[in-house]
């Protein structure tokens, strides 16, 4: 499988299933998507922002939901195999992308796996295992989150910086030094990471120190 990035905003998902997993995946698009959750009975757990749609899906209603939403993306999650079997066929004659909660393995080709996320916006890094060891995905995304915190912060500072640069008409190698030396300094991201500069600060630091009172470097 090859991972990409989807943007979901004013997309809807469709998911059939208000199980734990139901959930879980309600939670995660509803961060961003128009989310339908479709299921006889829902799980205490919370499903975010999700429209909760009470109702017994069948093989021969599934359709009529495709129809309904328009998703572009639907999460078989249902314990009824042959319901999931039904809303993925369906997906793909619809070319619909289709995420099937209940297997790990032997996925219909187009299929969609949703990884584990670490997330520090804009930054956001996917593990996955091909949906074959989701404990060691959780591992993974643990020891990362501490390596990825101010991660955020340092790539919101950098297209700060690459604007002002190129404002002020800085050619493209020098830009990208500029910037690549600030990503791996220390100090910077002590100090993102410290809440003692935020990046409009760190930003003026490094223009000042390029361009001092305001003119070109030589």
């Amino acid at each position: 499988m090859i991972p990409l990035l989807h943007d979901f905003a004013d997309a809807t998902v469709l998911i059939f299933g208000g199980g734990p997993v139901g959930a879980r995946k309600a939670r995660r698009f509803a961060r961003e998507a128009t989310v339908v959750v479709v299921s006889p009975a829902f799980d205490d757990r919370s499903f975010g922002d999700a429209e909760l749609i009470r109702a017994a899906p069948s093989p021969d209603g599934i359709e009529q939901w495709f129809e309904r939403t328009t998703p572009a993306l639907v999460v078989a999650a249902t314990d009824d195999e042959q319901v999931n079997d039904t809303v993925s066929e369906t997906a793909d004659e619809r070319g619909v992308l289709c995420n099937r909660a209940d297997r790990s393995g032997g996925r219909r080709p187009g299929s969609v796996v949703v990884p584990a996320t670490v997330r520090d916006d804009p930054v956001v890094v996917s593990i996955s295992t091909g949906a074959t060891a989701p404990a060691v995905s959780k591992y993974l995304r643990r020891e990362l989150e501490e390596t990825l915190a101010g991660s955020g912060e340092v790539a919101t500072l950098c297209g700060y910086l690459r604007e002002e640069l190129k404002a002020r008409s800085v050619e493209p190698n020098r830009r990208r030094k500029i910037v690549t030396d600030v990503v791996n300094s220390p100090e910077v991201w002590t100090a993102l990471r410290s809440g003692d500069s935020n990046t409009r600060q760190v930003t003026e630091d490094v223009l000042t120190e390029e361009f001092p009172a305001g003119g070109e470097r030589s």
